[in-house]
């Protein structure tokens, strides 16, 4: 298979898991983008975020970040606090709301193994 083959059917596959996730996820009031953004926060929840870091981490534009972070502090699942080291920037952490929904994986397992097989056809497996 060629790599531009390879490629096309990975960002299908993406693209279809995302359409898919994103129907589980409204039962949550969630995005998948948001469920992403949460994902990230949970392993940093410790140290917190800063926003350039998720924009980098996802290659998202700063207005599309912005708009992510909004709509879950709107939300309640995170929150900004005062960064120490540099007077300048605020962290984003994940509220207790948010870490209690930690376990969102556990209830809806398609989104983890049920999922992906499920729209590919037999060639697109192998």
């Amino acid at each position: 298979m060629k790599l531009d083959v390879a490629a096309i059917l990975i960002k299908k596959a993406a693209l279809e898991f995302d359409k898919k996730a994103n129907a589980v996820l409204e039962d949550y009031g969630r995005a998948i983008s948001q469920y992403k953004v949460l994902k990230y926060l949970y392993s940093e929840c410790d140290s917190g975020v800063k926003l350039v870091d998720l924009e980098r981490y996802y290659s998202m534009t700063h207005p599309t970040a912005i708009g992510l972070v909004r709509a879950l502090e709107e939300k309640g699942f995170i929150e900004y606090r005062d960064n120490l080291h540099h007077k300048r920037n605020r962290l984003i952490f994940p509220t207790a709301k948010a870490l209690a929904g930690r376990n969102l994986k556990k209830s809806a397992p398609c989104l983890n193994r049920s999922l992906l097989p499920a729209f590919l056809t037999a060639k697109e497996k192998n």
